[in-house]
Formats: structure tokens, sequence, C-alpha cells
């Protein structure tokens, strides 16, 4: 499983930021972006449950680990631009929120978006990441062989 972002697909990498934002970030970073504009729902946000696939040693077979909840919805802007969102948890306010920056990073807003809503995200989560990488560093234990002499 590899942590790795599509350079060909920034639509794909903006999700993933979203998905992985902390509870109300996102609505929290995007009313400070911008007005939120009117839309329509294609799918009202619902509370659903996906399967988590995971593999022993990040290289053996895939099993199945366990079900996870998500929220998810769809919206159209009055634009027509259509925006998407599947987040965890049971927060219908995030999935909205994430919905919306998906809808409004396809038109001309994509650049404010980015700056005010993405880039932040991604350095919150590089942070939390690096965070995560340093802690289990400290407990990294080294063994090393000595050699004895006697041959």
């Amino acid at each position: 499983m590899k942590d790795t972002v599509d350079e060909i697909n920034p639509r794909k990498a903006w999700m993933s930021v979203l998905a992985k934002a902390s509870e109300g970030r996102v609505a929290q970073l995007l009313d400070a972006a911008i007005a939120r504009p009117e839309f329509a729902w294609l799918r009202a946000p619902e509370i659903g449950s996906t399967m988590v696939r995971a593999r022993a040693g990040a290289t053996g077979a895939p099993f199945n680990l366990g079900e996870v909840t998500i929220t998810r919805c769809a919206l159209t802007l009055d634009t027509g631009e259509v925006g998407h969102a599947y987040i965890k948890g049971r927060n219908k306010v995030d999935a909205q929120a994430a919905a919306l920056v998906d809808a409004l990073m396809q038109t001309d807003k994509a650049e404010v978006l980015r700056a005010q809503v993405i880039d932040p995200l991604e350095a919150e989560q590089a942070a939390a990441k690096a965070a995560r990488a340093a802690k289990a560093a400290a407990t990294k234990v080294d063994f090393f062989t000595m050699v004895r002499g006697e041959d």
C-alpha cells in the first residue's frame, strides 16, 4: 500500500487531503476563505460503513481488517460543477464542506481554495505524520553485533 500522490490527477490529491482532514477543519477553512455558494443536493449526506482492507507487513496478502463508518454526499453548484465527499466518521457538516470544496476546486476559485484550504490541510497532515514518525523513532532500538575476537 503506497502513500503517494498521483501527479497526473490533482483531484485525487485534494480529495485525499479533504478525506483525511480533522473534524471541523475543512468547514472552518472554507468559511474563512470564501462565502459558501448556493448548491443543490445530488445525494444528501448519508452515513454508512465500508470494509477496510490491509496487508500484513504492507506487502502480504490483503485481508479484511474491519469496517469503518463513513459519511458521503454529492452536490452540484448552480454553475454546474459537481462535488463529492467521502469522509471517515459520522459528520454530515464536514462531508458537505468537503463536497463544496471539491466542486469549487473545479471553478475559477481553485487557486484561492488551494492556498487557503488545501495547502494548510496538507501542511497540518504532514506535520502530524512527522510527529508520529518522530515518536516512533524515539522507541527504535539499534541492535549491533560485536566482534568477540576469538576467531
